[in-house]
């Protein structure tokens, strides 16, 4: 899965840059990503990843210090930005420092400025990675929480997860226009929604509703987080 994931990002990073001169991606916090991104600092991916021409956002942010050990941001810096050649100018982290609605105004003003969206359009990433909380939630979108249902705002403030605080989430219009998605879980613990998000054909999960209007999706699951789904619906 964490190579899996790697190989993807250093695909669509030499893709688009071949393509439209530029990668514009936004990452997700928690544990599952951290050895991906600890994988995408060594050879071969620091060597073939065109790094001065790659942009990283981040999907989501919990509103605390960057040192505190739950921002998303300060795990990236020691996992992966530390390591790699990508000019500070390019990292764009979301405001944990500000009020939660303050840095998602700040945010979303910085999104709209970077890909120059007009009113009613929204950004659209080469590629975004996401993981799933055992309540079926994806960025911070909880459930239940009336972001859920927000369609004009790109960046919006929320509360909620654990730990239970304030934080920054993309929404839906955004994760839905991007080109492609990954979800990436492990652990055993994961095993029960993820059988209920694939069995269960409605929308009773927040993680159900992240379908790209035209990019793909691609869900990459440990051993232990699949152990519960039928056979014919994984793939080694």
């Amino acid at each position: 899965m964490v190579k899996k994931g790697a190989d993807i990002f250093r695909m669509a990073a030499l893709d688009c840059v071949k393509k439209e001169g530029r990668f514009v991606v936004a990452i997700s916090g928690g544990s599952t990503p951290r050895p991906m991104h600890r994988l995408l600092a060594e050879d071969p991916y620091y060597s073939e990843i065109p790094w001065d021409k790659t942009d990283l956002f981040w999907v989501d942010e919990r509103c605390v210090p960057e040192d505190d050990p739950a921002s998303n941001f300060g795990a990236a810096k020691q996992n992966l930005l530390n390591r790699v050649p990508i000019p500070v100018a390019q990292v764009h982290p979301m405001p944990g420092d500000l009020s939660p609605e303050e840095g998602a105004l700040t945010y979303e003003r910085e999104m709209k400025d970077y890909f120059r969206v007009k009113e009613g359009e929204f950004s659209v990433f080469d590629l975004i990675y996401l993981g799933l909380g055992n309540d079926g939630h994806t960025a911070s979108l909880f459930p239940g929480h009336k972001a859920l249902e927000e369609t004009k705002r790109l960046v919006v403030a929320v509360k909620g997860g654990d730990p239970h605080v304030s934080r920054i989430t993309m929404t839906y219009p955004v994760l839905n226009h991007a080109r492609q998605i990954v979800f990436m879980v492990s652990g055993k613990g994961k095993s029960p929604v993820l059988k209920t998000l694939f069995e269960n054909g409605k929308d009773l999960l927040p993680a159900q509703r992240v379908r790209p209007f035209q990019g793909k999706t691609t869900w990459l699951l440990d051993r232990e987080a699949a152990s519960l789904l039928s056979e014919d619906m994984v793939h080694d």
